[in-house]
């Protein structure tokens, strides 16, 4: 059979996922009375709860005796470790962008990877009818996006679609015809893409994803370069260098038709398949027969720029809410996603009850931190910390710069100007994106950048989009102011009573409600001042047998500051803890004794002075 392997490359939001639905249902993938959850490629719970990709999938349609297998890509920066060697499978890209945001960051990052390997794109125009499209000015924007990443002349010459994905129709014009679907899509894939590449001698595949099956073991999924494969088959495993790391048999070969994956006899070049029954190889390593020498070129994986520290829970409720909550436990979790997530780093500390754990951004670690809570772990995890280096020729302290792009109203730049600058951003570019918006450029230091999300929305009234992406590792910019406020610490063990947190009121906002059960040391509140205070969140009514009108005063309390993981994560200070369990999201002092704590901060001064 024919085949063509294409990826689907866009911006987060822009219609990737729904677009893949759209292509399975109109080539006949499903049955005409097949039940198909919505956005079927994001199969986990947490990509359907946050509508985004976290893992790279791959699924094939046939049309006109032509198998065509699509990859979609993750379009958040945080889960881009997948997209670099996802495109060494492919032969083709459509470049999908939101007719009215145009093209962004994290665009503009997949499209340089596959400009760079020679990848020829097709672009289309989604969300045609959206009442604020300005397609034609979004072509533009593409074809100087392409233009500034070098592409060559028979790159820039992009064929163009336009059409809705959700509405399931792609044509030439943005009028239409509406009523040929996703035909003239396909048609151009046939004619525009290549077929397979292939080249000669025995078999050989570059690991592309990795997944870890409860039945099957490590599963590897790839491009095969060369020869074939079947089941039983003997096989090695080469690194990057060409070092052998194993020798096995493969157990089972998938491949993908439709959404479900099938074993098939024979693995054939040019096909995308999975591999089952090796132990150790992994992402970047070449899979071949065992008289194949020279490992196949590979991208090496992008280094982590995010580190935070997991613990066992050690308050004491621990236990009380979770049946996971031993360091054995949480040790075997980690290492079991290490496997099958390349951009993770994991290492034991030295007392062996707690992890550092690297990744690419706060939003990878807040989501493995989220399935973990939905597993049955308890855990206590502190503020993320940026990864820095040293240069070697000048000894000089580097850290992880990264571009952001932020969208907002006219009336609202000002103070994310102000925001920025306090946290050490650079302004490189500042121009209209239309429609009373202006699209702001900054190259900023990560650490800057933990918990400035939730402040963004706060001062531009939800209205801005912020977008980042790895830039690269620069000399350290200094000092950054982090919060502003201390906050209220409970001095006793116990549950809240409303009429304690009512007379509190004056000292700040609360995140607990009454009735939550509280311990020494853990916060139960937002200081209105700059420094930490500890409160009695236990104390009822003085009960007399006096009534007058003011005692028998209602108690009505200010609803609480609602934490959530990523929230809490980035509001913490490095002396204190989010403690995390399947029912609860608390946050404490890493030291919960206060005469402990006092004698921490004095050793602390004594040592900087």
């Amino acid at each position: 059979m024919k085949l063509r392997n294409i990826a689907i490359i866009a911006h987060v939001d822009h219609g990737k996922t729904t677009l893949v639905d759209k292509l399975l249902a109109q080539s006949g993938a499903f049955r005409e009375n097949q039940r198909v959850a919505e956005r079927v490629m994001d199969s986990n719970d947490l990509e359907k709860e946050r509508g985004i990709t976290i893992l790279a999938k791959a699924t094939s349609v046939v049309w006109k005796d032509t198998r065509i297998n699509i990859v979609d890509t993750p379009g958040h920066a945080d889960f881009g470790g997948e997209v670099e060697r996802i495109l060494n499978m492919v032969d083709g890209a459509i470049v999908l962008v939101d007719a009215a945001e145009g093209p962004m960051p994290q665009t503009k990052f997949v499209v340089s990877k596959a400009l760079k390997i020679g990848l020829k794109p097709i672009v289309a125009i989604n969300k045609i009818d959206r009442p604020d499209a300005r397609h034609q000015e979004v072509i533009n924007e593409v074809f100087d996006l392409f233009a500034a990443l070098d592409a060559t002349d028979e790159q820039l010459d992009f064929p163009i679609l336009y059409g809705s994905g959700r509405d399931g129709w792609m044509a030439a014009s943005p009028e239409g015809p509406k009523d040929q679907g996703l035909a003239p899509l396909f048609d151009l894939v046939l004619d525009h893409v290549p077929p397979a590449k292939v080249e000669e001698g025995p078999f050989r595949m570059l690991g592309t994803i990795l997944e870890a099956n409860p039945f099957l073991g490590r599963i590897v999924t790839g491009r095969i370069t060369s020869g074939t494969v079947k089941p039983n088959q003997s096989i090695k495993v080469l690194d990057r260098d060409g070092k052998v790391i194993e020798t096995g048999r493969v157990s089972k070969i998938l491949a993908f038709r439709g959404i479900e994956r099938q074993p098939i006899e024979e693995g054939e070049a040019g096909d995308i398949v999975s591999i089952a029954g090796l132990e150790k190889g992994s992402v970047a390593d070449t899979f071949c027969a065992p008289e194949v020498t020279e490992a196949l070129p590979a991208q090496p994986i992008d280094p982590p720029t995010v580190t935070m520290s997991f613990l066992v829970n050690d308050s004491p409720l621990a236990g009380t809410e979770g049946d996971k909550v031993t360091s054995r436990m949480i040790r075997d979790r980690l290492f079991k996603e290490a496997e099958g997530n390349v951009t993770l780093k994991i290492e034991e500390s030295a007392d062996k009850d707690s992890f550092y754990v690297s990744g690419r951004g706060e939003l990878q670690l807040a989501i493995l931190i989220e399935t973990m809570r939905r597993e049955g772990f308890e855990l206590a995890v502190s503020r993320p910390r940026v990864v820095f280096k040293k240069d070697e020729a000048t000894g000089q302290l580097l850290e992880p710069i990264e571009e952001v792009v932020i969208d907002v109203d006219e009336e609202h730049s000002g103070v994310v100007v102000q925001k920025m600058s306090e946290r050490r951003a650079d302004m490189v570019e500042m121009r209209p994106s239309g429609g009373n918006r202006q699209r702001l450029v900054f190259y900023a230091p990560t650490r800057g950048l933990i918990g400035y999300q939730g402040e963004l929305m706060t001062d531009t009234r939800g209205t801005a989009i912020m977008n980042r992406l790895f830039h690269a590792y620069e000399p350290y910019k200094g000092e950054i102011a982090g919060r502003t406020n201390g906050v209220l610490i409970s001095n006793d063990q116990g549950e809240a009573v409303a009429y304690a947190l009512w007379n509190l009121e004056d000292r700040g906002p609360m995140i607990i409600d009454p009735g939550c059960k509280v311990y020494q040391g853990m916060i139960v509140g937002i200081h209105s001042r700059d420094n930490d205070l500890e409160v009695n969140v236990l104390k009822g009514k003085k009960l007399t047998n006096i009534r007058t009108t003011s005692k028998d005063e209602a108690v009505r309390l200010t609803p609480p500051i609602r934490m959530t993981l990523e929230k809490a994560l980035a509001w913490i200070q490095d002396d204190e803890l989010v403690e995390v369990t399947p029912k609860s999201i608390r946050i404490r002092k890493a030291i919960l004794d206060p005469n402990e704590r006092k004698r921490a901060e004095k050793q602390k001064e004594a040592l900087s002075a």
